[in-house]
């Protein structure tokens, strides 16, 4: 019984790899994965007018901070 189950595993993956293998059709969501729309041009990003800054020495500008990646966490006390 164990074998009949294993050798059923194993016809079943060889199948669905096989039907992966053969480019068979993606769903929408695949389809959207794979070609998302464009993003639209926003224009510049406006420059940053904080004057307190946790964890850094000087006020942080967009003009320091070109050609590098960013992660800005932005939150207020309310």
């Amino acid at each position: 019984m164990k074998l009949q189950h294993l050798l059923l595993l194993v016809v079943s993956l060889t199948l669905f790899s096989a039907c992966q293998a053969a480019g068979a059709p993606q769903t929408q969501m695949e389809q959207q994965a794979v070609d998302p729309p464009p993003l639209s041009d926003l224009g510049p990003a406006p420059e940053l007018e904080n004057e307190v800054w946790l964890n850094s020495e000087t006020p942080l500008r967009l003009a320091d901070l070109g050609g590098k990646v960013v992660l800005l966490d932005m939150w207020t006390y309310g």
